[in-house]
């Protein structure tokens, strides 16, 4: 059985298949009245990955947060939240069936200590969050066991890298996103087990390769033409990386490049009836976008994995759990955790903030190794048992209707209104990009950037060219985004990629930039960071053709700047021959961007 619903934020319709019922009936949950993408929106309203502030304490000590100043929580340092200095039990309330239970939650969540940032076993890493097991770093979220990793993001064991994202066991890489097991490679996407290698795309085991694309095993390559040893260290003499100018010139020639080689339709490695892109070592999942290892059976979720079981509807979910539902960070053995955020080591939860280690709890804030609690106050097995199925009744009979009229029964996940984050403060911008006007239409909170009144030491187009010529004393300087503009002391943006307007350069900065022979950066990390996103693709599908079309691909619009439209022609018989390709297949390229987009076994045939 198959329904078709309409979504009560979007309007638009969406599916419920028969096995997303039984899901739903498996952990006794009513079905969504969210479409997948709102639903997915709404959670990431929530999470704050990277908009960091100077607050003070509750005890009126400075430190770094997540939170803004102006937000009223109880905000303790990271290691005193974590001690037994405090008792969570402490602001606990009765459940008080004349108000709407979001209401009572967001009363405890005010009430309820929470730690600055979420951190867990770092060192000399202060300006980081959602980490764990961290050396050394800066700027770096969302991110677990590195060393000396700058501006990173989604990043698992690495060590001496910078400005890069959703990388695992790379060392001394630059300008990276979704590579593996790679050393020295700068500027790439898609590859694994790389070395001393830059302009990258989907390469695999290969070294010394330059400006390359779809190579297997290869070694001296340049635009994908070998060439011997020799001519290969004489041809890399041309390429000097340390001089912005000849980085910029050579970025563009090899995006230009990339645009006219054919895309596999999604980066999947041994997956068996999955859809979505990134996954490897995953069976019958759907939608499912960044997951790896021994994911089985789930719908709906984005960057995790590591044994995720029969679960729906999360982000950054995972480690040898089963049965999750609306939850973004939760995991690592969970059962039944259902919209939560920051919920670990948990069984049989409802609507918790920060718990770890804990069963039985429902609506709670900030526990640890607690049982059988509703709003942070303890009940007996007998009491919980019996007050639960009332509290669910009272949470359809009296739901929360937010601004827009958008209601919240039992089964929703936590209105965004209810956040302690502004939209654009969020990875929900990051995702789901909105200006100030449409998130205010929508719905959500804006935040508009502080004033920077402070004065530049250094405008970007003053920045020495070559690295070589930088010296040790542009450490500390105040270097002026290039996306910014400034009159006096105040400095505004020109860009919506949350510029910082201004950047220092940290000295273990430039012993990388140095060592690695690369200019400096001319983007605050934000704008960065953004650049980086765009090389992406969203967590979306679209039902699309394969685009060969026999001997050579369809004809595309290209955006560059020299040609206005463009064909690939293939250098290897395919299996349909001439004809145009059968294949269909869902893929998170959209129909109407320009990339020629193969189906699977058209693009192992061009690889080389």
């Amino acid at each position: 059985m198959e329904e078709k619903r309409q979504c009560q934020n979007c309007r638009h319709e969406f599916r419920i298949e028969q096995e997303d019922f039984n899901f739903y009936e498996k952990i006794k949950v009513p079905p969504p009245t969210f479409c997948p993408e709102c639903r997915s929106q709404r959670r990431m309203a929530w999470r704050n990955e990277r908009t960091l502030y100077r607050r003070k304490d509750a005890f009126g000590k400075n430190v770094v947060s997540i939170y803004a100043p102006e937000v009223p929580f109880i905000v303790y340092e990271r290691d005193y939240w974590w001690s037994n200095a405090w008792d969570p039990l402490k602001s606990g309330q009765e459940y008080d069936f004349s108000k709407s239970f979001f209401i009572q939650f967001n009363e405890l969540l005010k009430n309820t200590p929470v730690p600055n940032v979420f951190s867990n076993n770092v060192i000399d890493s202060p300006y980081t969050n959602h980490v764990g097991y961290m050396k050394n770093c800066y700027l770096t979220f969302a991110s677990w066991e590195c060393e000396n990793v700058l501006y990173g993001a989604q990043e698992t064991r690495s060590k001496d890298i910078s400005d890069s994202r959703a990388g695992v066991n790379n060392e001394l890489c630059y300008e990276t996103i979704n590579c593996e097991k790679s050393y020295r490679l700068e500027f790439s996407q898609d590859c694994s087990s790389c070395i001393n290698s830059a302009f990258l795309y989907d390469c695999r085991n290969c070294a010394d390769c330059f400006g390359c694309i779809g190579l297997r095993n290869k070694q001296y390559y340049v635009f994908n033409k070998p060439y011997s040893h020799e001519q290969y260290k004489e041809k890399m003499n041309e390429y000097d990386l340390g001089s912005y100018e000849v980085k910029q010139k050579l970025q563009k020639e090899f995006y230009d490049s990339l645009t006219r080689f054919p895309r596999r339709f999604a980066q999947f490695i041994n997956t068996v009836n999955v859809t979505g892109n990134h996954c490897r070592n995953m069976k019958n999942c759907y939608a499912c976008f960044d997951l790896y290892d021994d994911v089985e059976d789930s719908k709906y979720v984005a960057n995790g994995g590591l044994g995720l079981k029969d679960s729906y509807d999360g982000y950054g979910v995972g480690v040898v759990c089963e049965l999750l539902y609306e939850g973004i960070d939760t995991g690592v053995t969970g059962y039944k955790e259902r919209f939560s955020i920051v919920v670990y080591t948990c069984r049989d939860t409802n609507y918790c903030f920060n718990c770890e280690n804990c069963s039985y709890l429902f609506g709670c804030v900030g526990l640890r190794n607690k049982q059988y609690c509703i709003l942070n106050k303890q009940y007996t097995k007998e009491e919980y048992e019996t007050l639960i199925p009332k509290i669910i009744e009272h949470m359809n009979a009296m739901p929360y209707t937010d601004k827009k009229g958008r209601v919240y029964r039992y089964g929703e996940f936590f209105p965004p209104e209810l956040s302690p984050f502004a939209y654009n403060e969020t990875i929900a911008q990051e995702y789901f990009p909105l200006t100030k006007e449409q998130a205010t239409e929508q719905g959500y909170t804006w935040k508009d950037p502080e004033q920077r009144t402070y004065q530049s030491d250094i405008k970007t187009e003053d920045l020495p060219d070559h690295i070589k010529d930088v010296k040790e004393d542009i450490i500390g300087e105040v270097i002026q985004c290039a996306h910014s503009t400034s009159s006096g002391q105040t400095a505004s943006a020109v860009c919506n990629e949350q510029c910082a307007t201004a950047f220092k350069i940290i000295e273990l900065e430039l012993q990388f930039y140095k060592k690695m022979n690369l200019p400096l950066p001319r983007l605050c990390p934000n704008c960065r960071h953004y650049a980086r996103l765009r090389q992406r693709n969203p967590l979306k599908l679209w039902k699309r053709s394969c685009m060969c079309a026999g001997g050579k691909s369809e004809i595309r619009n290209s955006k560059s700047e020299t040609s206005s439209k463009f064909q690939y022609t293939n250098t290897a018989q395919h299996f349909h021959g001439q004809d145009k390709c059968p294949n269909e297949f869902e893929t998170s390229y959209a129909q109407e961007r320009p990339e020629i987009v193969y189906c699977e076994k058209c693009y192992q045939a061009e690889v080389v």
